[in-house]
């Protein structure tokens, strides 16, 4: 293990909460108005984006660690649910799939993907729709791949296998 700060490693996966899993690059310190700055580097690689979050902004920005396979497995059961889909207007719904999506939590991800998985190819289903379905199926499954250190193809799979179940 490399250098350590604020408990995370060179090489740890995290999960930023609007962007999904990354990977701890390295660690930089920078000088601004005469007081240094510590922060951690994250790579996103399939946004090909690089985050610096400030060490002291960490636990404030809602990074954290991969959640525990447990935790996973919970967010799979999830998803052999029944769809909950409310009646209430389709922007108000948005809104709360994507604070869902945004929040981080794998359970509530799993829940946006389980209320939308059905509505996948039909003839009314909004742009829209489809494009929350896609990055709330985005983030589960990157977030398996991760905790269990398998291909992302193996992770769809994985999930498709749980929604077919319901």
């Amino acid at each position: 293990m490399s250098r350590k700060e604020n408990g995370f490693f060179k090489g740890d996966f995290v999960v930023y909460p609007t962007h999904g899993v990354g990977k701890i690059t390295g660690f930089e310190e920078k000088h601004l108005s005469g007081s240094a700055l510590k922060f951690l580097v994250v790579n996103f690689e399939k946004d090909r984006m690089t985050l610096r979050v400030p060490v002291h902004k960490v636990e404030t920005s809602g990074m954290r660690r991969l959640s525990s396979r447990e935790k996973m497995k919970s967010a799979m059961g999830v998803l052999k649910g029944r769809a909950r889909v409310k009646r209430t207007m389709w922007s108000r719904r948005a809104q709360e799939y994507e604070a869902k999506i945004n929040s981080g939590d794998p359970e509530s991800i799993a829940e946006v993907v389980r209320d939308l998985h059905g509505r996948v190819g039909q003839a009314d289903q909004s742009y829209s729709e489809r494009q929350l379905y896609e990055a709330a199926l985005d983030r589960l499954v990157r977030e398996l791949a991760a905790v269990e250190r398998i291909d992302p193809t193996k992770a769809v799979e994985q999930v498709t296998k749980h929604l077919k179940v319901a």
